[in-house]
């Protein structure tokens, strides 16, 4: 088989499913022909800047804004109406690709973002060549309309609820399954919790708090930890700052009340989250996936209106995370938590919503529905 994985630079999440994809195919399927490809290849420098950078300053700066287009957008006869009149102007990056899939000539295109089905949808309308099946690998816990298109074979969602929301707005229920969202293989390895607490210098007798700023090192992540020093309860915190080497340097040069490991980009967090008692973190798709998969509760700050504010209530109603929307109300709330069996019942239903093997199921369901076509 000749296998395509098409995603976007568009925060980390959607990349980080796209190697977890590549990762579970190739370790199922080694002979196959696969590539995995980043959709910004084929934009110019100031479109991949745009694009790029535009969504991490739009949801930093002007959340409510990005907010506003995500419930504008969010209606599938918008969605169409949109894909309908981008494809009315010519686009220098969609023929790039368009001329890409044509001469790879792939069997399956697995996308894990919405913007190459909109390509692959008006790719399919030319009827140029045979079209490859075409699976919509959606990285919340909602689905937004934007990811449905008329091209897609097959929807690989996290959930029974997310599969109900697309069935409700016109999908056929056979067309989707409830894989979860794919994570990396190594959340679902044995880890010795005391060994990586001797690593970083950690107490086996002390709660850790798991502080996550995200890829891009992103939030108020220093608030946070102001915050956190007013906790009366003894803990000990990791915080992990991404790419933002500012933030790491800032943040390790100051004094904490508790004992606090400031790191910088983080390629163990299967580690980390191994030894964490609670993980403080926005809920984007994957990172949350990752902590159910490992079944730590997780608590939630401000989510940005839109896809984490979905992720947000999805794992809210399910007690697999508590939330504030002020950071100044976290040290009540998490001297409540600490004190009380209510971090225990957030760590059971967190692990009974994990499903660390998405990966390979995705696959496995990809391999069985191309089969049964040929």
């Amino acid at each position: 088989m000749r296998i395509l994985i098409a995603t976007i630079t568009a925060g980390g999440g959607h990349l980080a499913a796209a190697a977890a994809l590549e990762e579970a195919w190739r370790a199922s399927r080694p002979d196959d022909v696969l590539e995995k490809i980043d959709l910004l290849k084929f934009f110019s420098p100031l479109h991949r800047k745009i694009h790029s950078d535009g969504y991490l300053q739009l949801v930093e700066r002007a959340p409510e804004l990005w907010g506003m287009v995500f419930a504008k957008t969010d209606n599938p006869k918008v969605a169409r109406t949109m894909n309908k009149l981008k494809r009315l102007f010519p686009s220098n990056s969609r023929h790039k690709f368009e001329r890409h899939v044509k001469a790879f000539k792939p069997d399956v295109v697995l996308c894990t973002h919405y913007l190459p089905l909109e390509l692959l949808g008006h790719r399919r309308k030319k009827n140029d060549c045979p079209a490859p099946m075409t699976v919509s690998v959606i990285t919340d816990f909602e689905a937004h309309a934007l990811w449905m298109d008329p091209c897609v074979n097959l929807y690989c969602v996290a959930a029974e609820e997310t599969k109900a929301r697309l069935v409700a707005r016109g999908a056929a229920a056979e067309n989707i399954v409830a894989t979860g969202i794919p994570i990396a293989a190594k959340f679902t390895t044995k880890i010795d919790p005391k060994a990586v607490r001797k690593q970083y210098g950690l107490r086996d007798d002390m709660r850790v708090m798991l502080v996550l700023s995200g890829g891009f090192g992103m939030g108020p992540v220093a608030e946070i930890l102001e915050q956190l020093d007013k906790v009366s309860e003894e803990f000990q915190t990791i915080v992990v700052t991404g790419r933002n080497e500012e933030l790491r340097r800032d943040l390790a040069a100051q004094d904490r009340k508790h004992p606090t490991h400031v790191l910088g980009f983080a390629s163990n967090m299967h580690e980390l989250m191994a030894i964490s008692d609670l993980v403080i973190t926005k809920p984007g798709g994957l990172t949350s996936s990752e902590a159910l998969a490992m079944g730590k509760p997780l608590f939630i700050l401000n989510p940005i209106p839109g896809q984490e504010a979905a992720n947000s209530d999805f794992l809210l109603e399910r007690g697999a995370a508590g939330k504030v929307n002020r950071v100044e109300d976290l040290p009540y709330r998490i001297e409540q938590l600490l004190g009380s069996k209510k971090l225990t019942q957030m760590a059971t239903a967190a692990k009974a919503l994990g499903r660390p093997s998405a990966a390979k199921t995705v696959c496995a369901e990809v391999i069985k529905r191309f089969k049964a076509q040929a």
